[in-house]
């Protein structure tokens, strides 16, 4: 755990990045790498600590793979053929392994025992765990399978019709892979849409999948076919530098190769919303995940009010959107995001007892937070609690604050932007 201090003296931001490649989809493309049968080649991956436990666990399991770079090459011969692992399948710091694999494992042919670091083990994974447990999965764990470490005897499954009770890709990902396995159709049914990543990826594995209206339906018994993955820059980083653009002085900062998915890109809506001045620029509508160029800058910005569907498609992107509204015009309430509470840490607790430190006009509420501006920040010590997004939070508001300000935790962000502070230097030379 480093600290860092950071001093920028409220720099001037010109430059272009291409931000690294995209979490959710990099996980997803080892996982159906290592259950589809064949060589499946993925370009642009996250060389994230989250996502290198992912291909950790699948090399556990017999699977071969191939790391160059950013360039992966997956050889596997499907789910029939994985090893029963003599170790624990460590998942680090992610949610997004923990909850996928427990729907792989579910319905594989091994045993396997799943455990991740101190706030995994605070995560709830019970609403994964009960419609797994509906499909006839074998998983024990810490309070009946509330929380890791947990077992997982691979099993038969049967398909379920399940109801989501909150959006979340994390469970219904989770429920489609054990239903890649299952006897009959897997259906559910969404309220508010989540993030679509899986189901895009099922098809470009050469999965039958339809999804209309909310209701996503997988026949199971399904052999999915290597491919190749590209995976597109990652919005939710891409997301701290469209900020830092809209709101340090005299700026202008150029994306490049942004994935666009339109399940991820409630962040331009909101700032689109808030009087951002940018522009989008799309590279290519009909690849398996859309990519595009986006160009923000300095920008008279108003409150808004982020909340409804809207949420899902930027939960990730909260604690910057924050940071953002100290600096606009008026008041920006932020509800119906009660899911942050079970990220990496409390979000809406840490966004808000953090940004106070700086001088922000910001106040919890139980959904979410309000927050009233625009407001001078200035620089203090701002504690992480291990979460990466707090972690940037802090980062980016240290281009703006008068002072320097110290993360007590930077080396927290490597999880998903290994190079964030040389792309941070890059822009504000």
């Amino acid at each position: 755990m480093k600290s860092k201090s950071l001093d920028y003296n409220k720099p001037t931001l010109r430059g272009k990045i291409t931000v690294p490649g995209d979490k959710s989809v990099s996980h997803r493309s080892i996982m159906f790498g290592g259950i589809a049968k064949g060589r499946t080649t993925v370009s642009g991956f996250l060389l994230g600590d989250d996502c290198l436990n992912t291909i950790a666990c699948f090399r556990k399991l017999g699977v071969q793979i191939e790391l160059d770079g950013t360039n992966v090459v997956i050889e596997s011969n499907g789910m029939a053929t994985w090893q029963e692992p003599t170790d624990v399948l460590y998942t680090g710091n992610s949610g997004t392994t923990t909850r996928l694999m427990l729907g792989l494992l579910a319905g594989s042919n091994v045993h396997t025992v799943l455990n991740g670091d101190e706030s995994i083990a605070k995560r709830p994974m019970k609403r994964v765990i009960n419609p797994l447990r509906e499909m006839g999965a074998k998983i024990t764990g810490r309070m009946d399978g509330q929380f890791t470490p947990l077992a997982i005897q691979g099993t038969k499954l049967k398909a379920i019709d399940y109801t989501m009770p909150v959006a979340s890709a994390q469970v219904k990902s989770a429920i489609l892979l054990a239903g890649i396995n299952a006897e009959g159709t897997t259906v559910i049914r969404e309220k508010e849409v989540s993030r679509d990543h899986t189901e895009r990826m099922l098809r470009q594995f050469g999965a039958e999948i339809t999804t209309e209206d909310g209701i996503v339906s997988l026949q199971g018994g399904q052999q999915l076919t290597a491919t190749h993955v590209a995976v597109p820059g990652d919005i939710s980083s891409a997301a701290f530098f469209l900020v830092a653009g809209a709101v340090a002085k005299n700026s202008e900062i150029t994306l490049e190769n942004v994935g666009l998915n339109p399940t991820r890109t409630g962040i331009i809506d909101v700032l689109q919303e808030m009087n951002a001045k940018m522009s989008i620029e799309i590279d290519d509508e009909l690849a398996a995940e859309p990519t595009g160029t986006i160009t923000v800058s300095t920008s008279e910005l108003q409150g808004t009010t982020i909340g409804g569907d809207v949420i899902p498609r930027l939960i990730d992107e909260i604690p910057i959107l924050a940071l953002l509204a100290t600096q606009a015009n008026g008041q920006t309430v932020i509800k119906d995001a009660e899911e942050l509470k079970v990220k990496e840490t409390d979000r809406i607790t840490a966004v808000v007892d953090e940004l106070k430190k700086l001088g922000a006009d910001i106040v919890a509420t139980d959904d979410g937070m309000i927050i009233n501006g625009p407001t001078p920040l200035t620089g203090s010590t701002i504690r992480t609690y291990g979460d990466h997004r707090i972690g940037m939070m802090g980062a980016i508001a240290a281009l703006i604050t008068k002072g320097a300000i110290e993360l007590d935790d930077a080396d927290c962000i490597a999880v998903s932007y290994p190079t964030f502070f040389e792309d941070v230097q890059a822009v504000s030379n």
